[in-house]
């Protein structure tokens, strides 16, 4: 069934796959992304291309996650032209790389307000759509680093990622009663086909990461990028992750999976999480609430 979609940060990576990958599965998709006028430009432009050659209803969206005005008056626009909203993938984010005392607190903000309060904002946009049509998808984008393997020096990313993912089950808690479905996209370590490691941040404070590269951790965090790219596998494809999410988005309401993992590296979070996720899942038995773990059907 044709879908009406919006991903946020879709200007590239794991986000651009799968708006690609959605339209030419025959789904309205609105690729968001902010300056679509300014510095996305060129984006939008590719966007529209690719539209026109493959024949699909693929759109560029201005949308800020950064801004609740812009989030609101994307999603209204949606539904203004489509007169609904199916699927909203939570995709924006940013990563950065270094030791984590170099950060200053201010740029931990900024992590934060990126990888988790923009799900928030565009939350506070799109759900009231939702719960009135008693039915929708959420997908989150997560990260296996938030159970598996946690390698020094991501540690500000990894803690954001962290937030994203324990709001994104709380969330499918408090919205199964509602008929809007959750699911939690587990990806792995992608060294190449997205920009999360060529575009990654760097400490504002480069006299205290200067301390580290002049003392035991000299060259460390070369060593780090290079062992990281050396247990991804050379057939590790990201768009693996754009073909999951097509799935999920294909499959029938009741029957989409709570977490999907896609992790060419098995750093162990598919183990972590299968134990995390069945304790959550065994407290809201003891305490009378089992309900809450499978989407209610309305209508």
């Amino acid at each position: 069934m044709k879908q009406v979609i919006v991903i946020t940060g879709a200007s590239s990576g794991f986000g651009r796959l799968t708006a690609d990958a959605l339209a030419k599965a025959g789904h309205t998709v609105y690729a968001s992304m902010r300056e679509t006028t300014g510095r996305n430009a060129a984006v939008v432009a590719d966007v529209e291309k690719f539209a026109r050659d493959n024949k699909v209803d693929l759109r560029a969206l201005e949308l800020d996650v950064g801004s609740q005005d812009s989030a609101d008056a994307a999603i209204a626009k949606i539904v203004a032209q489509q007169g609904h909203l199916d699927v909203v993938m939570h995709n924006a984010g940013h990563m950065v790389f270094g030791p984590a005392e170099a950060f200053t607190p201010e740029q931990l903000a900024e992590l934060y307000d990126i990888n988790v309060l923009s799900t928030q904002r565009v939350n506070r946009a799109a759900l009231p759509q939702l719960r009135k049509q008693g039915r929708g998808l959420l997908v989150w984008v997560s990260s296996s680093s938030s159970a598996g393997g946690t390698p020094p020096y991501l540690a500000p990313y990894f803690a954001a990622k962290a937030g994203m993912d324990a709001l994104a089950v709380v969330y499918a808690r408090e919205l199964s009663r509602w008929g809007i479905e959750t699911s939690i996209i587990v990806p792995g370590a992608f060294t190449g086909g997205t920009n999360h490691f060529a575009h990654s941040g760097s400490p504002a404070d480069r006299a205290r990461a200067a301390e580290y590269e002049a003392g035991p951790y000299a060259g460390f965090g070369e060593q780090i990028m290079k062992a990281f790219s050396a247990i991804v596998p050379p057939e590790a494809d990201a768009a693996s992750v754009a073909d999951a999410i097509v799935k999920i988005v294909d499959m029938p309401f009741g029957q989409r999976p709570f977490r999907v993992h896609i992790d060419p590296t098995q750093d162990g979070a598919e183990v972590a999480f299968a134990v995390i996720d069945r304790v959550r899942n065994e407290m809201l038995h003891r305490v009378g609430f089992s309900d809450l773990l499978h989407p209610k059907a309305n209508g």
